[in-house]
């Protein structure tokens, strides 16, 4: 084989086994919230980081214990969100910094 020949088959290569990587670099459609707690999840906000957040998803109405329910996320930018619960007990959960690039699905537990 020749040089011609093998570094376009190289190339091609090299992209094939990053293909994946990139794919991965994206934030999904939607995430998928459970309920792992005993109380209700009052509300649920996912945000963008950084000083100018967005809200990209919003629970619609209380989750009860133990379900789950799927958020789409609204122009999502960027794998870094910030992630704010409040249940019936008045506890909160948040998470800065989750990469939803990499969870799709987030429980909230105690």
């Amino acid at each position: 084989m020749t040089l011609r020949r093998i570094l376009p088959a190289a190339c091609a290569l090299a992209l094939l086994t990053t293909l994946p990587a990139l794919a991965q670099s994206r934030p999904p459609a939607q995430v998928k919230i459970t309920n792992g707690r005993t109380v209700p999840l009052q509300t649920l906000e996912i945000t963008t980081t950084g000083e100018q957040a967005r809200l990209v998803a919003k629970l619609a109405k209380p989750l009860a214990p133990g379900k789950s329910v799927s958020l789409k996320l609204n122009k999502p930018a960027g794998c870094s969100y910030y992630v704010l619960g409040k249940f019936s007990d008045e506890s909160e959960s948040d998470n800065d910094g989750i990469d939803l690039c990499k969870e799709k699905s987030l429980r909230l537990t105690e």
